[in-house]
């Protein structure tokens, strides 16, 4: 079986609607979170879990660490029932929620770290070697007697990291771990994520809105929409469809140069540059730089996708989630 395995989780909730004029009491609907998801994650593997507010995202992560119970369906991690052994499951599994901490805001990060030795009872000299090995790798070492309420946010979410992973889990969640930081930070936190899960084979789960993260990190996706998982699969293979626009940016030795193509109305820039803006499926990119060198002698050229928040945009809307 599956390090993860998932078959049919369903999870609803009560919504109190707002009561009408002249109704002494509000009305309720039901609203599924999750809806027949189902799924399967090998040990070691980096995963991303996409959708919008509101799909179901952290839904499926406070059930897969155990917080929550679902209404349906099963779901066990590594053999276990996440919320029936609840305490034999958390003792593997490390979660770093992007808008809360699981350290303690007005004492010393380091006497964090002491009583979270404590609390998964690790063996002294375990836990001063994988302190030593995550504040390198973080960059956090000169952080550890400072306050956690005087770091910043990219500082504060190293340290929860650090945190989260003392105790060696098998399974990480990430939910939104990125959200606020600045670029510096990403890079330095994508790194270690990359080596953490190489290293380790620590098996990750992250769910964020940041698709840079996914792109740069994860090798497969699922999206989710309304509650119920819309796609399974590569990042290339789901955004194929969408990846409909190519941008060129080109500059010729000669300026005023303006290359004939049908169908494409070229624009010039003020520092001599022109841009074309094309479908490689209606006008072919090979087609399109043979035109171009007929024009006349390229200094510059080079060729940009969509963006990809444009792209998962598009997917969103196609899927209507």
């Amino acid at each position: 079986m599956s390090y993860i395995h998932v078959d049919n989780l369903e999870k609803r909730f009560l919504i109190k609607e707002k009561r009408r004029k002249g109704s002494l009491f509000r009305e309720k609907r039901e609203v599924y979170a999750l809806r027949e998801v189902s799924f399967d994650i090998e040990q070691g593997e980096l995963l991303g879990y996409i959708g919008p507010n509101g799909a179901g995202k952290s839904t499926t992560v406070k059930i897969l660490s155990g917080i929550m119970t679902p209404d349906g369906g099963e779901a066990t991690v590594g053999g276990r029932i996440p919320w029936k052994e609840r305490k034999a499951h958390v003792s593997r599994i490390g979660v770093v929620f992007g808008q809360r901490s699981q350290l303690w805001w007005d004492v010393p990060v380091q006497d964090s770290y002491d009583l979270l030795k404590d609390i998964y009872r690790i063996p002294n000299d375990d836990y001063r070697a994988r302190l030593k090995e995550l504040t390198e790798a973080l960059q956090i070492e000169g952080l550890l007697k400072t306050p956690l309420r005087q770091l910043s946010l990219g500082q504060r979410m190293r340290a929860e990291l650090c945190g989260s992973l003392l105790h060696r889990p098998e399974l990480l969640f990430l939910d939104e771990p990125t959200i606020g930081l600045d670029a510096v930070s990403k890079l330095a936190l994508r790194d270690f994520l990359k080596w953490e899960n190489e290293r380790r084979g620590t098996t990750i789960l992250l769910t964020t809105h940041d698709m840079e993260d996914i792109v740069a990190l994860c090798p497969r996706v699922m999206v989710l929409g309304h509650g119920k998982k819309l796609f399974d699969g590569s990042l290339t293979d789901l955004l194929s469809g969408f990846d409909t626009v190519r941008t060129v940016n080109v500059r010729y030795e000669e300026d005023g140069v303006m290359p004939a193509l049908p169908g494409i109305v070229p624009v010039a820039n003020e520092g001599g540059s022109i841009d074309i803006v094309y479908s490689p499926s209606e006008f072919p990119t090979a087609l399109l730089v043979e035109r171009l060198h007929e024009a006349g002698t390229i200094r510059e050229l080079t060729v940009q996708p969509q963006n990809i928040d444009h792209l998962v945009a598009a997917m969103y809307r196609e899927m209507d989630i």
